[in-house]
């Protein structure tokens, strides 16, 4: 069989190439051409699988993203076509995890700030926005979780939105939505940015629509600028440029990007195949992945926020990343957005740090 891949998803011929044929490309740059004789196809986020993708892919029997949405993919289509799906839930909801968490000690040091006692309102209390909460709650803040679908479902301990938006620090997680009585296009609007206040932090790892870009640039402009983390925005691979010098850490859509979450996310679709085709899956996760550079270490004494904060950048420094974006930002390359992602260094989770000496507490800050 044929297999058409994202080029920036790892490990495809790892798991594929013993009984496929591996063909990769650039996601944004996939063209209904290229599917005429493929059998299978895999992407992540930045394709979207339509009708106008797949006008000429009479052989496709199977798509796969390894992302843990799906709001890119046409799934009704696939059905309708009786071309099977799998998606990727839960893949990168650590290095998320990892990625807040280094941002809110990067904050709280910029900032001078004392996490604990903070409030954190987690929106979106999914996979992803429940490997947040943990975090903050082992860092002492106060966690406040909002999900109105959930929260019909029948769950329980939720808070309105706008509850949520009253937190210290406001971080979303969200699918992206147009419609429906909780669409999450623009769920920050114009009105709710206006209502904020100028001491609180928000932290954007979803998806670059669900915050109304220029209305947050106007708020920027003003005399009651607010703390922005910024990992996706509107539009991408463009970015509002005039935006970005308001936004304290900027990155490029990275936050789920380590070696292991990616690593997931192939190996998931791998599964799923698998299962498709009846063929035993043969490899593990672990087998994929390298040795760290830094596999273990040992704390004497306390520990405090300082501290925590220098462990998390041993094995993630979040500053490099916002760095490397705004250097980039800064050259004459249009196609910097997707470089940045393309060329983006292996980079660990922190589970992959085990240390000794340091309790329970690091555990459930992500350390191994």
């Amino acid at each position: 069989m044929k297999i058409l891949a994202d080029e920036n998803m790892p490990f495809v011929r790892e798991l594929f190439g013993d009984w496929a044929e591996v063909v990769t490309c650039p996601g944004r740059a996939l063209a209904p051409e290229q599917l005429i004789d493929v059998d299978a196809l895999l992407v992540r986020s930045i394709t979207r699988v339509d009708d106008a993708l797949l006008a000429r892919a009479g052989r496709l029997a199977f798509v796969g993203t390894a992302t843990i949405g799906c709001d890119h993919v046409d799934t009704g289509l696939l059905a309708r076509r009786g071309i099977a799906f799998a998606s990727a839930p839960g893949c990168n909801k650590v290095a998320v995890g990892d990625y807040v968490l280094a941002a809110l000690l990067r904050v709280a040091e910029h900032q001078g700030w004392s996490l604990a006692g903070r409030s954190l309102a987690v929106i979106g209390a999914g996979n992803t926005g429940s490997e947040v909460a943990g975090r903050a709650r082992a860092l002492g803040m106060e966690v406040l979780c909002c999900d109105p679908p959930l929260a019909e479902r029948g769950a329980t301990g939720f808070v309105d939105l706008e509850q949520a938006l009253c937190a210290d620090v406001v971080s979303f997680h969200v699918p992206l939505s147009h419609q429906g009585p909780h669409a999450t296009h623009h769920l920050l609007d114009a009105v709710r940015i206006a209502r904020l206040d100028e001491r609180q932090l928000l932290i954007n790892a979803c998806r670059g629509d669900v915050w109304d870009n220029h209305a947050l640039l106007t708020r920027q402009q003003g005399d009651s600028p607010l703390t922005l983390v910024m990992d996706v925005w509107e539009h991408e691979p463009r970015v509002l440029t005039a935006l970005v010098p308001h936004v304290l850490l900027a990155t490029p859509h990275i936050a789920g990007y380590s070696l292991e979450g990616k690593a997931r996310g192939s190996f998931a679709l791998y599964q799923a195949l698998s299962r498709r085709l009846g063929r035993p899956c043969e490899l593990t996760v672990e087998q994929l992945l390298p040795a760290p550079a830094v596999a273990q270490i040992g704390l004497e004494g306390g520990r405090d926020q300082t501290l925590t904060e220098r462990l998390v950048r041993l094995v993630y420094d979040i500053e490099r990343d916002d760095r490397q974006f705004r250097r980039a930002l800064a050259g004459d390359d249009p196609g910097f957005f997707d470089r940045l992602r393309k060329e983006y260094p292996d980079r660990r989770e922190l589970g992959s740090l085990h240390v000794t000496g340091g309790g329970e507490a690091l555990r459930a800050l992500g350390f191994g």
